[in-house]
């Protein structure tokens, strides 16, 4: 009796385009075990988002834009809310009409990572960036009743490894949903001094913690001017920044 994921990798290689003698060399199995996985009983057809689950179906691991996860992950925890009490799951993100290219950034990641449809629901001040989907849980576990910062926020060991590999992406999506940059000006012995500056502020510790680890990955210094604020004011740290980052429009 063979492991399940040795079915499993089988037709994945199966989907892929590989032959049957391949696989079967590939993982040292007989040709008619790998046959008859693949060509007699082959995997039933996989609909809806879970045909793009990277979470449950192996044959799109390799297929997912990371980075692009990575960015609505941080998007998710600033300005996200995914409804699991109805029939089909929904993720929800709010964005301000004030910037029409990030309601654009925030669809074109729902649709890289599992979205076949994403709605626009317009409401005082902002816009509901939205899609269904029955396998949105599986890539954000940390949805819950209650708001974030009343609730552990913990990212699944999957997860970590997708923002190490990709902490400019999601230091976007943080910033770009409670985060700003924006002019600061101090006056200092009569003079005045003008440099760029950003915020971010969250109630959240986990979060606010997830974004220093993010920040510290990139080596770029900040420091807590309040216990959910955070700053980035050194001119080389805002340089860096820029290039992940950059205001929102």
């Amino acid at each position: 009796m063979h492991p399940p994921q040795f079915r499993t990798r089988a037709r994945a290689l199966r989907a892929r385009g590989d032959n049957i003698r391949s696989i079967a060399r590939a993982l040292s199995l007989p040709y008619t075990t790998v046959w008859h996985w693949c060509v007699d009983r082959p995997e039933p057809a996989v609909v809806g988002t879970a045909a793009r689950c990277f979470r449950c179906s192996p044959t799109v691991e390799n297929q997912t834009d990371p980075a692009a996860y990575a960015y609505l992950l941080g998007l998710y925890l600033g300005d996200g809310h995914l409804v699991t009490s109805d029939r089909v799951p929904v993720l929800r993100i709010y964005c301000s009409d004030s910037w029409p290219h990030l309601i654009e950034a925030c669809e074109s990641a729902m649709r890289a990572v599992l979205a076949n449809k994403v709605q626009r629901i317009q409401k005082r001040g902002c816009v509901a960036v939205q899609s269904t989907g029955k396998h949105w849980p599986c890539l954000f576990p940390q949805h819950g009743p209650g708001k974030k910062h009343q609730r552990p926020i913990v990212l699944a060991d999957w997860q970590r490894e997708i923002v190490t590999a990709h902490p400019g992406h999601f230091l976007r999506g943080l910033f770009h949903s409670d985060g700003s940059r924006f002019t600061n000006r101090v006056t200092v012995r009569g003079r005045e001094y003008v440099y760029p500056r950003y915020m971010f502020s969250n109630r959240s510790t986990d979060i606010m913690s997830l974004c220093q680890w993010a920040l510290d990955l990139l080596g770029i210094p900040w420091r807590m001017n309040l216990p959910w604020s955070l700053s980035v004011a050194r001119r080389e740290a805002v340089a860096a920044l820029d290039r992940h980052v950059g205001p929102k429009s």
